[in-house]
């Protein structure tokens, strides 16, 4: 029997497992894919973790996996089909999760969900070659590297309205390129979108392909009503057409908001006893690394003292 088991091995889950062990916890930590790291793999240059400025995504989530390593974490490379709550574990009639895999079930006294949430793409040529190269799905995250540049957001929703608001600071220009002939995104953020001199909405307009080498250089665009295709000279893409968490699993089991995000506060307890959230499923503000390693450590805090 585990203390603890935490799904997923991304930012959240390698950071609760550093602070698990720290804490003497007995700890098993599951992960569908062949490498742990999560999203922050597929990013090129991360700018914005304290103290390691302009790091390689990759090489930030070899470090996360390392630490949890040197710490002694257990891992396993399974797939969860499903979990039991509130199961009595042991003839003594102590009550626990178990964790039901493609390896097995395991039982565990408390259960962390750190697996993420995934950003919708847009399946078109050049979008994953070019990922983390000029591509990208989060403007907070990688806007300051196109300072003074030029970068077309995709999409019409709040987020793609705020993107284009936040990169409208930073780059020369800003494309908005929307399929439709009018935002989907709350009035207040449409009106910022077009009060601002440097964004520019391409309505009913579609992306075909991004274009370019080793980084972006520009993006083939479709006018949807006359069909007439050109090209877009760019720098950066951004991707805003929906991001969902890897909740599926888990509905049912704890409660979430209407989008599938697990409720969790910043102790991270979800509204099960002894299940918690950490990471990009729990609702929140900000989906970052370092708001993701910060759950990892509030979760452990309350594991601890639930346990106790």
């Amino acid at each position: 029997m585990y203390d603890l088991i935490i799904i997923g091995s991304g930012p959240a889950g390698l950071s609760a497992a550093v602070y698990a062990k720290r804490a003497g916890l007995k700890v098993l930590v599951l992960e569908k894919n062949p490498m742990s790291g999560g999203q922050v793999l597929n990013t090129y240059e991360v700018d914005n973790y304290l103290g390691l400025p302009g790091i390689n995504g990759f090489d930030l989530g070899m470090k996360f996996r390392e630490h949890a390593d040197k710490m002694g974490a257990e891992f396993m490379e399974a797939e969860v089909a499903g979990v039991e709550t509130d199961t009595e574990l042991s003839e003594s009639g102590e009550k626990g999760h178990v964790v039901k895999t493609d390896k097995g079930d395991f039982p565990t006294k408390t259960l962390l969900i750190a697996t993420g949430a995934s950003y919708a793409k847009l399946g078109i040529p050049g979008e994953e070659e070019l990922a983390g190269m000029g591509v990208s799905y989060c403007a907070t995250c990688d806007g300051a590297f196109f300072k003074n540049r030029v970068a077309a957001v995709v999409g019409g929703g709040d987020v793609a309205a705020e993107d284009a608001v936040f990169l409208a600071r930073i780059c020369k220009k800003v494309y908005l390129v929307h399929r439709r002939d009018e935002l989907r995104a709350a009035k207040i953020l449409q009106d910022k979108v077009k009060e601002l001199p440097n964004i520019e909405i391409l309505w009913n307009t579609v992306a075909e392909a991004i274009q370019g080498e080793g980084h972006v250089t520009g993006m083939e665009i479709r006018n949807v009503v006359s069909g007439e295709k050109s090209s877009l000279a760019v720098d950066g893409v951004f991707i805003a057409v929906g991001i969902r968490p890897n909740s599926e699993v888990f509905q049912g089991i704890a409660e979430c908001d209407g989008n599938g995000y697990l409720i969790a506060g910043e102790d991270c307890a979800t509204t099960v006893p002894g299940i918690y959230a950490a990471g990009d499923i729990r609702k929140k503000n900000l989906r970052q690394v370092i708001t993701a390693v910060a759950d990892g450590a509030n979760a452990i805090a309350g594991i601890q003292n639930y346990l106790l």
